[in-house]
């Protein structure tokens, strides 16, 4: 079975679109100490975190991509290009009721996968009749 893709850019955008549908203020709370976060360092926390308000009237060129988040903001009248991975996003909520969804730790980027001979990825080698990984659902209740 492939890797699934990550779920959380899809999560993302869903709840994006749910805080603006209600009128309220999405923001993004990062940690701008991940792999590929490219942030005003100089509004980071001392825990390395940073909340950037991503609502239409607050940024520029908003992209929620899968792979990448980019907009431009402006942080103290100076304007800055933000980029992150998805990955990154530990939290999406509204300003005003702090409704939302924690994602919790920072999701790392997907390694491509090892293709090459004796990488066992290759369907027609397995046993089927080994069960080396569960069967059953592994889902989360999300409260």
């Amino acid at each position: 079975m492939a890797e699934l893709t990550s779920r959380r850019p899809y999560l993302i955008r869903a709840l994006y679109d749910w805080v603006l549908d209600n009128d309220l203020t999405p923001h993004l709370l990062v940690a701008a100490d991940a792999d590929g976060v490219d942030v005003p360092r100089q509004f980071v926390t001392e825990d390395g975190k940073i909340t950037v308000n991503i609502s239409p009237g607050a940024v520029r060129g908003l992209a929620l991509e899968n792979e990448l988040i980019s907009f431009s903001a402006r942080f103290s009248g100076q304007s800055y290009n933000v980029s992150l991975p998805p990955g990154a996003v530990l939290a999406l909520y509204a300003r005003e009721n702090g409704e939302g969804m924690l994602f919790g730790e920072v999701e790392a980027a997907p390694t491509p996968p090892d293709d090459g001979p004796g990488s066992g990825t290759d369907a027609d080698t397995q046993d089927e009749g080994s069960d080396t990984k569960s069967k059953h659902p592994h889902l989360k209740v999300v409260k």
